[in-house]
């Protein structure tokens, strides 16, 4: 008998993932699957599981895979995946939640250093032969408040690395629970209000998609910072692109975009004022064998191969 097949939408998995999938059949789905690779292949394997990497996965696809039991992402942002057609169908869609939380804070916070510290356009200058020592200024973070949209495990992880570094942090997120005291939860009128900076930390949804607009980015404090290390739909690019034009905001770090891979001759390519960065936050050593992990513990979860569900 055949063993049951697994689906990575993506060219690797790691090795500690696959020993925990050894009695199944993982088959890869190449680096940039389309809509058809994966309709084809799961006619061809009939998977019991999709681990989700790159791509989409919507109803056509899950369609072709009648024995599909669970769809577990490779980390914690399930926006690629159609989880109102999986409910439909009993499939089960399940998130390796904070199992990259560590490396998407800290690209967080190098994104906000990077903006509030002129890292790029310096070190282009001092490339350049240039000593600015004479007329450049950089932002103190010390005494900034720092406003997070987001406080799950990334957002949280990256509030104390704030509140470290002396910031006064606030935050919006209406399902947090048990948050530390050196968090002031706080509405997002507030955070527009109040920040100095401003981090995105929360799931796409169809409710939140291009909150940072041109109305928002009018309502923050003029000079701004903003770090996306979250979606790219949560920002309405082009608003942006004119926030930073106009001053309003100051700087820019982004780790993630409407569309990816960005396409050649994209607007915010050779914007002065902005740091990117192609969606690599949750890209480290560490964070490929716990995304791994964690997807594979929620695929025997589902399943019920007695494993527990990762968690955090």
């Amino acid at each position: 008998m055949s063993r049951r097949a697994i689906i990575v939408t993506g060219a690797d998995l790691a090795p500690e993932a696959l020993q925990l999938l050894q009695d199944f059949e993982v088959v890869y789905a190449g680096k940039t699957p389309q809509e058809e690779d994966l309709v084809a292949l799961c006619k061809r394997h009939d998977p019991v599981a999709i681990i989700v990497r790159y791509g989409k996965v919507g109803a056509t696809v899950m369609d072709a895979a009648p024995s599909l039991r669970v769809i577990s992402k490779h980390g914690s942002g399930t926006d690629t995946i159609d989880k109102e057609a999986a409910k439909a169908r009993g499939i089960e869609v399940r998130a390796a939640v904070g199992a990259n939380a560590a490396a998407v804070a800290e690209q967080a916070l190098a994104l906000l250093l990077a903006c509030a510290k002129s890292v790029v356009h310096l070190n282009q200058r001092m490339h350049a032969g240039h000593w600015d020592k004479a007329t450049h200024k950089s932002l103190e973070l010390h005494g900034r408040t720092i406003g997070l949209v987001g406080l799950g495990a990334i957002g949280q992880r990256f509030a104390r690395m704030c509140d470290a570094m002396g910031m006064k942090v606030i935050g919006f997120d209406p399902f947090a629970k048990n948050l530390p005291d050196s968090i002031r939860v706080v509405d997002l009128e507030t955070i527009w209000r109040e920040s100095d900076a401003i981090s995105l930390h929360c799931p796409l949804t169809d409710d939140n998609r291009g909150m940072l607009g041109a109305a928002t980015l009018r309502k923050c404090k003029r000079g701004v910072i903003v770090v996306n290390t979250a979606r790219g739909g949560l920002v309405d690019e082009a608003a942006l692109l004119e926030a930073l034009r106009s001053g309003q905001v100051a700087s820019a770090g982004l780790d993630s975009f409407a569309v990816e891979p960005m396409a050649a001759g994209h607007p915010f390519q050779g914007e002065p004022h902005l740091v990117l960065s192609p969606h690599i936050g949750g890209v480290t050593s560490d964070a490929y064998v716990n995304m791994g992990v964690g997807a594979a513990k929620n695929v025997l979860a589902v399943l019920g191969q007695g494993v527990a569900a990762a968690h955090a």
